[in-house]
């Protein structure tokens, strides 16, 4: 009963799953139509435009630990708010973007943060989408459910040739899928071990740290911003006194750049979505790979296999139901 609902409507469904997914306190996302008159609509029935339905999701989510602010930045984030006729390469009334607020706590906080987008100066063209009460929420088809992890390749080539992603890397960067936090309140939510590793590239000792030698089932996200980075299905024991990964749970979350320093050339890895310093790769791990990832346990926080569920990475489960 502590969860919460918000729902969001910002053009094809499939896109708008992974990035609310992605964030830690949201508990599920169901993509829907609502808006519209036809009651229990298919897919095609909206699809012609004609029931009045927008494609949309339903975010449940935990107030406590993720707030209806945050919801509201990654929204911003995915879409093109000044397109008053849908959303890139997909138009009609089905595809236009709009907030369904729950309450009036939300109404007056998409409002606030539909004002202070068009006066941020951002875009040049006024903010189009609309600020609707809720209406009855129809589920989709499950084959739409979780697209993107059903139809990996289909999703990413949709997502890059209807030109939303050039349009989100354009205008967010690697910010794009959450508000990034400012040092000041980086400061505050880290340790000073923590902010002295990610922020000021930084090494904490070997064999000293939280996770060199953990050895439970899990998952290990940015300490940061709270996005998945590694599991434990890919560490192993290198003895260097560190975390030691053979890759990424996905190689989109890190970036990598020359490391020149201590006389040395490494190869510095770094979380893409909060541009922290977590360590350097190798080419000494174990094959096929050959790659060794060696990071600082203080760029981390360790989520157990079995609180993945109520800390919002439920999604990643499926990692372990595949071993």
């Amino acid at each position: 009963m502590k969860y919460q609902k918000a729902t969001f409507a910002g053009g094809c469904f499939w896109c708008m799953e992974p990035p609310f997914k992605n964030q830690p306190g949201v508990i599920s996302v169901t993509s829907g139509y609502t808006g519209g008159g036809t009651a229990s609509p298919s897919y095609e029935e909206v699809s012609s435009g004609k029931t009045g339905h927008y494609e949309a999701v339903e975010v449940a989510y935990d107030p406590s630990r993720v707030s209806y602010e945050q919801l509201l930045d990654i929204f911003w984030r995915q879409i093109d708010p000044t397109d008053p006729v849908g959303q890139f390469a997909d138009k009609g009334s089905q595809y236009k973007t709009a907030i369904f607020y729950h309450s009036e706590e939300q109404r007056l906080l998409a409002q606030k943060s539909k004002d202070a987008l068009d006066r941020s100066g951002k875009f040049d063209r006024p903010i189009e989408t609309k600020i609707l009460k809720a209406a009855e929420f129809y589920k989709a088809e499950d084959y739409h459910q979780n697209y993107y992890l059903k139809n990996p390749s289909n999703y990413k080539t949709y997502k890059k040739f209807s030109g939303r992603e050039d349009f989100i890397e354009k205008n967010w960067g690697a910010a794009q899928a959450g508000r990034k936090l400012s040092e000041t309140e980086l400061k505050k939510k880290l340790t000073p071990m923590q902010y002295k590793v990610t922020r000021e590239n930084s090494t904490e000792p070997p064999f000293k740290n939280e996770y060199w030698d953990n050895k439970s089932e899990g998952i290990y996200v940015d300490v940061a911003s709270g996005e998945v980075l590694f599991s434990s299905l890919d560490k192993f024991d290198s003895g260097c006194g560190w975390p030691s990964f053979t890759k990424p749970v996905d190689a989109g979350a890190v970036t990598e750049r020359t490391d020149s320093s201590l006389g040395m050339e490494r190869t510095e890895v770094r979380s893409k979505g909060s541009d922290s310093h977590l360590g350097h790769v190798f080419n000494d791990g174990p094959k096929p790979g050959g790659l060794r990832y060696c990071i600082n346990s203080a760029a981390l926080k360790f989520i157990p296999l079995k609180d993945m569920e109520k800390e919002g990475y439920g999604e990643y489960l499926r990692l372990f139901k595949a071993k």
